[in-house]
């Protein structure tokens, strides 16, 4: 599997980041921090017998792209292993994830994931992965807490292999 993912400005990523590591301190699942996943939302996660059929079409995708901003808005939870935060799907995400499925859609022997389609998509920020139930019940006090909403500006997008991360590629949007 391969993911092409946004990345953030350093404000927004260190308060995702922050948000990462404190579910991490209190619920003592690690899975974010002792992988090194950074704080990315992603966009379109693909199968693919080899990322290199992928490459190509990403890199088409960097003279496309622009920077923009989205609002982080809540916190939510894909039951019963994951919390995340969430932005609003505005215009700019939208069209982000319409531009990223035309490109990589109809590449043969590949399949984009139905969770990531336009209109068919949750976009969100994982902040943990892999929580029981007693760590997500920590998890989210720890954000009822600490969360607040905020803008953040899409500066970059990646293409990574999963399961460790492994950034691929990674260009500035313009």
């Amino acid at each position: 599997m391969h993911l092409i993912s946004l990345y953030f400005d350093e404000k927004s990523n260190q308060i995702l980041q922050n948000h990462i590591d404190k579910i991490a301190e209190v619920t003592g699942n690690d899975f974010m921090t002792r992988f090194n996943v950074p704080p990315h939302l992603t966009l379109s996660s693909i199968e693919a017998r080899s990322v290199e059929v992928l490459v190509p079409i990403f890199k088409s995708l960097e003279k496309k792209l622009e920077v923009g901003k989205i609002q982080f808005v809540s916190v939510g939870q894909l039951l019963p292993y994951v919390i995340y935060a969430t932005p609003v799907l505005n215009k700019y995400l939208m069209e982000l994830s319409e531009t990223v499925y035309s490109a990589f859609s109809d590449i043969p022997e590949t399949t984009v994931s139905k969770y990531y389609k336009p209109y068919s998509w949750l976009p969100h920020v994982t902040l943990g992965k892999t929580l029981d139930k007693d760590q997500m019940q920590k998890a989210f006090l720890c954000m009822q807490e600490r969360f607040t909403p905020f803008e953040a500006e899409v500066t970059e997008i990646g293409l990574a292999k999963v399961n460790p991360h492994e950034d691929v590629e990674i260009f500035p949007l313009k």
